[in-house]
């Protein structure tokens, strides 16, 4: 475990008698992150509250990065990360790290956000030490524990070791109260994803792409429930949309793994307008999203980004646990399949009208003030 040089501060701080509340912001992945910049920052703001910054330390560079973005440094780095680790042994570690931590701090609160191995965990870590935990971002369905895979069995598990539950959308939170929480537990408060993009999106960001008379088609593609056949379905899909139409650029950031980041290089590597690069910053990835004609993706992020700033998006999956952006027609899933992502694509760099009926500028995730939200809660919560 990494403890920052100011951590000491926050232990004279909580030691006082006139201590604020004391609540850790938990964050693994970058897109936790960058979803959790919000709330930190909101909390920051309000002289009741002493929020710390843990990181699992998963994506390390990408999430300090990401924070620095925002001005928020880490406080605790809990360093589990090692290379071809699995999930058993990651869970493992984070228990491991995070459970002395919460015994020495004893947080009255602490926030996770999303679906990933380090929420579920972190969770549970926290329900058996009777800690409260409120879920950023709760709520997201399926109803298919294998698909999302893990993120689906992740969130539920969150969900019912969580004291109060953020929603971002109605549906989310009527995804709950089926699931019986309390209804005094449930908020919707928007997404805060929504929050972070117009913070960084009314900067002005350089983007290299699409060249002079070309469109650009932002690629990721990533999920676990890709890997294999899958994937090679989606990448002969991008090489015969690039065959096909010349005045389009296609950007692919290719994630580190080993299984997206073989076959993708392998496959489509050396063709003229398909760029590939590593994982770009948030600040490059906004860009791109700015100056794309629509993304095609698996990400998360993505579905709810793109229709914020009026971009269409085609769904690499065959579920989606954002239904909000597919039925108000600004998304559509389209799996896997190639043919299918083929003919979809094609349609939108074709067919104006098609386009302009997606590329509508709706957000139905958030209004850029939901950690105004989760913090005023936050304090009802802890003075209740």
């Amino acid at each position: 475990m990494i403890l920052s040089a100011g951590f000491s501060r926050f232990q004279r701080v909580f030691m006082s008698e006139q201590s604020p509340r004391k609540i850790i912001c938990l964050v693994g992945t970058r897109p936790e992150g960058i979803k959790m910049a919000p709330v930190i920052l909101a909390l920051k703001s309000q002289p009741w509250a002493a929020p710390v910054v843990v990181s699992t330390g998963q994506h390390r560079e990408m999430i300090r990065q990401t924070l620095d973005i925002f001005d928020i440094g880490i406080d605790v780095d809990l360093d589990v990360m090692e290379p071809n680790q699995t999930l058993a042994g990651l869970s493992a570690k984070i228990f491991d790290r995070l459970d002395p931590f919460l015994v020495s701090l004893k947080p009255e609160l602490v926030l996770v956000q999303g679906d990933t191995t380090s929420v579920m965990v972190a969770a549970l870590a926290c329900f058996y030490r009777r800690i409260p935990v409120g879920h950023v971002e709760a709520g997201l369905r399926t109803h298919d524990v294998q698909n999302p895979f893990p993120e689906e069995m992740n969130r539920l598990v969150a969900g019912y070791a969580s004291s109060i539950h953020f929603a971002p959308t109605a549906a989310s939170r009527d995804n709950l109260l089926a699931e019986r929480h309390d209804p005094k537990t449930v908020h919707v408060t928007g997404n805060t994803v929504i929050d972070a993009l117009l913070m960084v999106a009314r900067r002005d960001l350089p983007c290299a792409y699409p060249a002079p008379g070309r469109k650009l088609v932002l690629i990721t593609a990533h999920r676990r429930e890709n890997f294999g056949a899958p994937l090679l379905s989606i990448i002969r899909a991008i090489r015969r949309l690039h065959d096909a139409n010349l005045d389009v650029d296609f950007v692919y950031p290719v994630h580190p793994n080993p299984n997206v980041r073989g076959p993708v290089y392998e496959n489509l590597a050396g063709l003229e307008r398909v760029h590939l690069m590593d994982p770009v910053d948030y600040l490059d990835l906004t860009a791109l999203l700015k100056n794309c004609h629509f993304a095609l993706t698996d990400s998360g992020g993505i579905q709810e980004e793109a229709p914020a700033l009026g971009k269409p998006v085609l769904v690499l999956r065959s579920e989606t646990e954002r239904p909000e952006a597919v039925q108000a027609g600004v998304a559509r899933l389209v799996g896997t399949d190639e043919d299918t992502i083929v003919r979809e694509a094609t349609r939108l760099l074709t067919d104006k009208r098609a386009y302009r009926g997606m590329a509508r500028g709706v957000s139905p995730y958030g209004d850029g003030k939901g950690a105004e939200r989760i913090a005023a809660l936050c304090k009802a919560f802890l003075t209740a």
